[in-house]
């Protein structure tokens, strides 16, 4: 029985459809990458085959044109340049994937160009804006956590999913150090200062088994809620924004400044591109390089302001 047009397309979705969850699959189980990345990349593709199926378009054949319309449309719905190259990233990596294993000899999405990011430089904080954060924590259980948490932010560059992950015998005490858990399970040691390990060691010690009793359930977390259970990254990010808000500081900060914060200092003291790079978990060098700008706009601002003829 010959099939119809309108079912042939229909067909050809479905299978699109099934085949991006075995992309999805082939991330997880043989690239190891993150929970939250696995998730953003099925966030992002079932959204192309909801387009794809809203426009009657059908994915394995689609043109250079009907991709340009989909971000379009992206863009249109509000979305931020930095969420539109997502997803279009994602969408490559599809279509890549399917080329690879000869699923597929199309891949339109290979030669549409990425929306451009604005020049923004990221933010960071001052010491004294740290200190501010520190004297925003309290002095019970929780407090003793917070204050531990912005240490060691401070002190590794952590991604806030990275200090979530963290378990009680990642921070090496004796060696002043933590290893970290970065994207696609990268283990990395970065060395803190001793400051960090005090409050690390206050927490653990002082706090942390309070909290520990909470819950019902043994748990090997680092950072504990006040049920004694793991906090998320989303719970962490917003117990942060919280300090910021009792700390009197700018609302946009967020806990990736801590981590912007942390190459720029290590820039401006003399450290060199590769050795930051290793420190930060980052897999392109040219993903550095945005803080070798950043620290050339903030040695400009200081010469400005230190030039007796700045104000002429």
């Amino acid at each position: 029985m010959t099939c119809s047009p309108s079912e042939r397309l229909e067909r050809s979705q479905d299978e699109f459809e099934r085949r991006a969850g075995e992309f999805c699959t082939y991330l997880r189980d043989v690239r190891n990458l993150s929970p939250n990345t696995i998730r953003a990349y099925e966030t992002d593709l079932q959204a192309l085959v909801e387009w794809a199926r809203r426009e009657g378009v059908d994915p394995f054949h689609v043109s250079h044109g009907q991709i340009r319309e989909w971000l379009a449309e992206l863009r249109g719905a509000g979305y931020a340049t930095t969420t539109q190259n997502r997803h279009l990233s994602a969408v490559r990596s599809l279509y890549k994937w399917l080329v690879s294993r000869d699923i597929t000899d199309e891949d339109a999405a290979a030669a549409v160009a990425s929306p451009k990011l604005s020049k923004r430089l990221p933010s960071t904080l001052s010491d004294s804006d740290v200190g501010r954060l520190l004297s925003a924590c309290s002095d019970d259980p929780e407090g003793l956590r917070d204050r531990a948490l912005i240490e060691l932010l401070y002190a590794s560059g952590a991604r806030i999913s990275e200090a979530s992950a963290l378990d009680v015998r990642d921070v090496e005490v004796r060696q002043r150090q933590v290893r970290l858990f970065g994207k696609g399970a990268k283990e990395r040691v970065v060395p803190l200062y001793p400051r960090a390990v005090e409050a690390v060691q206050a927490y653990v010690r002082d706090a942390r088994p309070s909290l520990s009793c909470c819950s019902g359930r043994a748990t090997n977390a680092l950072f504990l809620s006040s049920r004694g259970n793991r906090m998320s990254a989303a719970a962490l990010r917003e117990r942060f924004e919280r300090l910021v808000e009792l700390a009197g500081l700018d609302p946009s900060i967020t806990p990736h400044a801590m981590r912007h914060t942390f190459a720029t200092q290590l820039l401006d003291g003399g450290a060199d591109l590769r050795s930051v790079q290793e420190l930060l978990g980052h897999e392109s060098l040219s993903t550095t390089q945005i803080y070798t700008h950043l620290s050339v706009e903030r040695l400009k601002a200081a010469a400005l302001q230190a030039h007796p003829r700045s104000g002429e």
